[in-house]
């Protein structure tokens, strides 16, 4: 039986509360600051042929990449009650700090669905606190690379495998924690899917969830089939890669053939010496978002959708990085990079889309001995047709919130001296582009700190005639530092860190 438009709605919203009750698990019961108050973790449901079915309304560069995962995965074969862990960027993971766990549901004596939860580790080893380096080379110095390996088997924990992953990171006992968070929503999402086929069946289920998977694809070619025919072209720049200092082009190609949108980055430079490499898992993440934020606001987001895109990068480039390419900063800040890149080719295909965000995640990570943070801060988010963007937001590929100064200042040797809305960095146009913030720390101990940031030579771009947002700034002690840096602070130093403001939509002529 075909479901109505009635039967979609409930069965979208069934599927998609397995998923959210697992992040809301992992939230209650994790123990860093990063997972608990900044949310950085994503939950999704896949069916036991790897599709996709439901996530939860987390972060989009974790799961637009679940995918490959989850197919590394039952390359090996797994069983019920298997769990593994898998961070590597090359098979399915994103960077290295987020480890995802995927468990094989048990339904019936076989494998009848996967639970994956990804959460960002503020430690996983390597060269520096927070696993974050900004003068990475390779992979090997951006922390513990974890292949898919079983973590639980046949439902008994394998501690020797826990061990070896506590054994590489500088705060294990908060690992560990968040790690049995981790465990104990794939589980969650495992009874409450067992208690979905005792309550609906077998049948009835895979039928709903096909219904859905089609309607998303419907929904998702409908929308592409409204662009302008044609190759649109958009190209941006990524500044310089931690290493060198030189700009690096990303371009994107858009077009649109029977329904389904083809995204090409032939052009892109190649591969960098520094971290900002992307595995191409993530520039397909990137893609599913720019085609996401067309669609209506209450679509379901599920493998329908990873039909209607097809993407393509020249191997070894900097979308399509290769083994042992270092690829943390490709997560987080290339990754925003595709997506306005993208976004400005659908733009010039017709799309009915924003002016850029702050386009950056404005990633700052901290340590010392016995301690290690991480974040990502806020900014403007673009102007569009309807109204002006909104202020100190996250935008493009991440959906955190930010840390509470409270919990900041309790757990960690850190003063937070200002955190302010930074007013009039936004776009000027029709419709202004919303405001970055200001946010300075300081130093209470000596500290190891990294930024990776993006956006600071130039600003977003402006849309219809708007102007760019205000580019964002670092700084120490009111010294000009780089946006992709390595310091080393002293007790009593402030860390200052000022986000882009959003592009502004519309000149005089669209009044």
């Amino acid at each position: 039986m075909t479901l109505d438009a009635v039967g979609l709605e409930v069965m979208a919203h069934t599927f998609a509360g397995v998923a959210e009750e697992m992040g809301a698990l992992i939230v209650a019961s994790s123990l860093s600051p990063n997972i608990r108050e900044r949310r950085d973790l994503s939950a999704a449901v896949f069916l036991a042929d790897g599709t996709m079915l439901a996530q939860a309304a987390h972060i989009p560069v974790h799961l637009g990449a679940m995918p490959e995962a989850v197919e590394a995965v039952r390359a090996l074969d797994p069983v019920p009650g298997d769990v593994f862990a898998i961070n590597d960027p090359f098979t399915g993971g994103t960077h290295l700090p987020d480890l995802t766990l995927v468990g094989a549901v048990e339904v019936e004596g076989v494998v009848g669905a996967y639970t994956v939860v990804r959460a960002h580790h503020s430690d996983i080893g390597g060269m520096v606190p927070g696993s974050m380096p900004a003068g990475a080379r390779e992979i090997y110095q951006e922390g513990l690379i974890v292949p898919p390996v079983r973590l639980v088997r046949a439902g008994r924990v394998n501690t020797d495998v826990e061990r070896l992953i506590l054994a590489n990171v500088r705060t294990p006992e908060i690992r560990r924690g968040d790690l049995a968070a981790q465990l104990a929503a794939v589980e969650r999402g495992a009874v409450r899917w067992r208690e979905l086929v005792a309550r609906y069946g077998q049948d009835t289920l895979a039928g709903a969830a096909r219904d859905l998977l089609d309607y998303t694809e419907r929904l998702a070619r409908d929308a592409v089939s409204r662009l302008r025919a044609g190759e649109h072209r958009a190209e941006d720049w990524m500044e310089g890669d931690g290493v060198d200092d030189d700009d690096l082009r990303i371009v994107a190609s858009v077009r649109s053939e029977r329904g389904v949108l083809h995204v090409d980055f032939a052009g892109t430079a190649p591969a960098a010496r520094g971290n900002v490499n992307c595995p191409i898992a993530v520039t397909h993440s990137a893609v599913l978002f720019a085609l996401r934020a067309m669609l209506a606001g209450e679509a379901p987001t599920n493998g329908g959708l990873q039909r209607a895109v097809r993407v393509t990068a020249p191997a070894g480039c900097l979308v399509n990085a290769r083994w042992p390419s270092a690829v943390a900063a490709g997560n987080v800040e290339t990754s925003q990079r595709i997506t306005d890149t993208v976004f400005q080719a659908l733009a010039l295909a017709g799309a009915p889309l924003n002016a850029p965000g702050q386009g950056t995640m404005n990633n700052v990570t901290l340590g010392g001995p016995g301690w290690t943070y991480y974040e990502t801060i806020a900014g403007g988010q673009g102007a569009g047709e309807r109204g002006p963007g909104p202020s100190a937001v996250h935008v493009g590929m991440s959906n955190t919130q930010n840390t509470p100064v409270e919990v900041l200042e309790l757990e960690l040797p850190i003063r937070v001296r200002r955190y302010a809305i930074r007013w009039g960095s936004g776009g000027a146009g029709r419709h202004h582009g919303g405001d970055g913030v200001i946010r300075e720390l300081e130093m209470l101990a000596p500290a190891d700190a990294n930024l990776l940031t993006e956006r600071r030579r130039r600003g977003p771009p402006g849309l219809e005639g708007g102007d760019a947002g205000a580019p964002g700034a670092n700084a120490v002690d009111g010294t000009s530092v780089g946006s992709k840096v390595a310091l080393r602070l002293r007790a009593g130093q402030v860390l200052t860190v000022e986000t882009p403001g959003g592009g502004g939509w519309g000149g005089p002529s669209s009044a």
